[in-house]
C-alpha cells in the first residue's frame, strides 16, 4: 500500500488523535531538551534590545522623538518578525528528524503522514506565542505603551496567521534539503532581505525608490503596518487584508506542495 492510500485511508477522527499524541511527543522532548526553547527566549530579547539601544536615538530622531518614540514605532515590527523567525525553525527541526531516523519509526506505525506535519506546526506556534509573550514583556521593560490591549490581541492573531503560512515553506525546505545546515542557509538568503527591505525597524521614507516599490509588495511591511495601525493607531483596513491575502496564497500553494514532498519522501 502507497504512503497516500495509507494516509487518506485513516478517518479525520484518527488523524485528530494521531497529531494530538504526536504534538504530545514533540512537547514531551522540548521538556528534556530546554535548550531547545532558547531561540524563543533569547531572540526576542536580544533583538528589542539591539534595535532599541543601538539605532533607537538616531532613528527615533528622524521619526520626530526620541528613543521612545523608536520603541512605539519598532515593537509592532518586532511583533510582525516574530512568526517569520519563528518558522524558520520548523524547516530545521522536521530535516533534522529525517536524519537522526525518526521519521522511519513514524513511517512503520499506522498513523496519518499529515498528522505529523499538523502537530509539528502545532507546536512551533505555542513556541512562537511564547516568544512573543517574551517579546512583549521586554517591550514594556524598554517603555512600550500597550494602550490597546484589543488591538494586541489581534496583531498577536495577525502574526500566527502569517506565520503559520511561512511554517508550510520551510516544512518543504526541510524535507527537500540534504541537511539542516542547508535550511538554515536557505531561510538566511529568504529572510535577511524580507526583513531588512521592510518597515519593521525604519520607515521606508528615506529608502531608495527601487527599494520602496521592494517595500510595497514586501508582505513583512504589510504585517508589520497592519501591527501598527491595531496598536498604536492609523490606517489599517489596506495592509490587513495584504496580509491575510498573502497568508492564504501561501499556505493554499505551499501546504499541498509540502504534504506531496513528505509522502513522496517517507
Amino acid at each position: 500500500m502507497s504512503a497516500i492510500t495509507a494516509d487518506t485511508g485513516i478517518p479525520l477522527r484518527a488523524h485528530a488523535r494521531h497529531t494530538g499524541a504526536l504534538v504530545r511527543r514533540n512537547l514531551l522532548w522540548i521538556r528534556q531538551d530546554p535548550e531547545s526553547m532558547f531561540d524563543a527566549v533569547l531572540f526576542p530579547i536580544v533583538f528589542t534590545l539591539l534595535f532599541v539601544y543601538v539605532f533607537g536615538g538616531s532613528i527615533g530622531q528622524s521619526l520626530g522623538g526620541g528613543q521612545d518614540e523608536y520603541v512605539q514605532y519598532v515593537m509592532p515590527g518586532m511583533l510582525a518578525m516574530m512568526g517569520m523567525t519563528m518558522a524558520q525553525g520548523v524547516g530545521t527541526g522536521f530535516n533534522q528528524d529525517f536524519n537522526s531516523g525518526v521519521m522511519d519509526r513514524f513511517r512503520s506505525l499506522p498513523i496519518g503522514r499529515g498528522s505529523v506535519l499538523f502537530a509539528k506546526i502545532a507546536v512551533e506556534l505555542m513556541r512562537m506565542l511564547f516568544a512573543t509573550c517574551v517579546l512583549m514583556a521586554v517591550g514594556v521593560l524598554v517603555g512600550f505603551d500597550i494602550d490597546n490591549w484589543g488591538g494586541l490581541l489581534a496583531s498577536v492573531a495577525l502574526s500566527v496567521a502569517f506565520g503559520s503560512a511561512l511554517m508550510w515553506v520551510f516544512l518543504t525546505l526541510g524535507v527537500v534539503m540534504k541537511n539542516a545546515q542547508s535550511v538554515q542557509a536557505m531561510g538566511f538568503l529568504v529572510l535577511m532581505p524580507l526583513q531588512f527591505g521592510s518597515s519593521i525597524f525604519a520607515p521606508t521614507q528615506s529608502m531608495p525608490g527601487w527599494l520602496q516599490n521592494f517595500t510595497d509588495y514586501n508582505p513583512l511591511s504589510s504585517l508589520a503596518d497592519a501591527a501598527r495601525g491595531l496598536m498604536i493607531g492609523g490606517p489599517v483596513a489596506h495592509d490587513l487584508w495584504l496580509t491575510l491575502g498573502w497568508s492564504v496564497l501561501l499556505t493554499a500553494v505551499m501546504a499541498p506542495i509540502a504534504i506531496h514532498k513528505f509522502r513522496t519522501k517517507t
